[in-house]
């Protein structure tokens, strides 16, 4: 077998979201300026608690991918940029309900709103959002928009509920867990996606196309964070490790290392995640159990397959700069598990 000797300079690039940020830059100012815009309101907690978590440092890959579908696919007009801006509404009022359900006290590092304001307020500002959202969607026009955005709306609904169903619960099988992550993340990643071709009044498959793709790109974004969480990579990058952990959510890493472990193995995980009964040891044995078992290998796998089918779905679009920046997207996510 031979061995390959890596020459200075000839380091593969790693893949990136940069083009993508730099296309949809221009848009992307619309929609920030629209967010401030739609998340005031005379109500002085309203803004306040809509700003803490907007402005908390993600991505809004989302929107993104909505500005960046729409332009690929020659969208004309503004609409494209109110359907962005109720994207990341909705993803928004989301994290807020997740973070009340899942009582969690920490996002991205910071204080969640919840810790600030109270569940009350969370709710009930994410409720705010979501209203704003749907009269983006119909300030549109797009009959079809709205219904892509509004049934995705149910189905992450849906998935919180399956979710909070399967919560603690270490019998939880790989296809239930695949069930909630498509309902959960998936689903909004899709509709995101495949309203771009909407606006820009592309034929049905394209539509199908980007449906496809941003579907089986989410799957593979939380596949990645799912395994993250369990990795040293995740320290490296500035974030706490084991927040999952710690809530007693039920991961694939955690389904893989159950079903693969020992008698003793598998009662540590109910003791810590079904008894919530954990020590302050207990994450560092977490971590090699999901390493002894490969699960954190199997999981960042499964992510890479999905990614190949997301990014097989955008082969029936003409080669361009948004084709190519949503191809690197796909290499992106999956990379950070390395």
């Amino acid at each position: 077998m031979g061995v390959v000797i890596p020459f200075e300079g000839s380091e593969q690039k790693q893949p990136s979201l940069d083009p993508l940020i730099a296309l949809t830059a221009p848009d992307m100012v619309k929609v920030n300026e629209a967010i401030l815009a739609r998340a005031a309101s005379h109500v002085e907690v309203i803004p306040e608690l809509a700003g803490h978590l907007i402005n908390s440092g993600g991505k809004r890959i989302r929107p993104m991918l909505t500005v960046a579908t729409a332009r690929m696919c020659d969208a004309k007009g503004d609409s494209h940029v109110k359907l962005a801006t109720s994207v990341e509404f909705m993803h928004t009022a989301t994290l807020l309900h997740d973070d009340v359900v899942d009582e969690s006290d920490l996002r991205r590092g910071k204080k969640t709103a919840r810790l600030i304001w109270g569940n009350q307020a969370s709710v009930l500002v994410g409720d705010y959002l979501l209203g704003q959202a749907f009269k983006m969607m119909v300030e549109t026009g797009s009959l079809e928009s709205l219904r892509i955005l509004s049934n995705a709306a149910a189905v992450i609904a849906e998935g919180e509920v399956l979710q909070l169903s399967a919560s603690h619960d270490t019998s939880t099988t790989e296809d239930a867990y695949m069930q909630v992550i498509g309902a959960k993340t998936a689903a909004l990643f899709a509709a995101a996606a495949e309203v771009g071709a909407v606006i820009a009044g592309r034929p049905k498959g394209e539509q199908a196309a980007l449906e496809s793709y941003g579907r089986n790109l989410g799957i593979a974004f939380q596949l990645v964070d799912d395994a993250l969480d369990y990795s040293g990579k995740q320290a490296l990058m500035g974030k706490s490790v084991g927040d999952d952990f710690r809530e007693g959510k039920i991961t694939l890493p955690v389904v893989l290392s159950y079903r693969r472990g020992s008698h003793e193995e598998r009662n540590f995980w109910k003791r810590t995640l079904e008894d919530g009964n954990q020590t302050a040891d207990d994450l560092v044995y977490a971590q090699k159990l999901v390493e002894r078992h490969n699960a954190i290998a199997d999981t960042v796998e499964r992510a890479r397959h999905y990614g190949d089918i997301a990014r097989d779905a955008l082969a029936i679009f003409p080669d361009s700069d948004y084709k190519s920046a949503l191809s690197e997207a796909v290499d992106f996510c999956v990379a950070r598990a390395y």
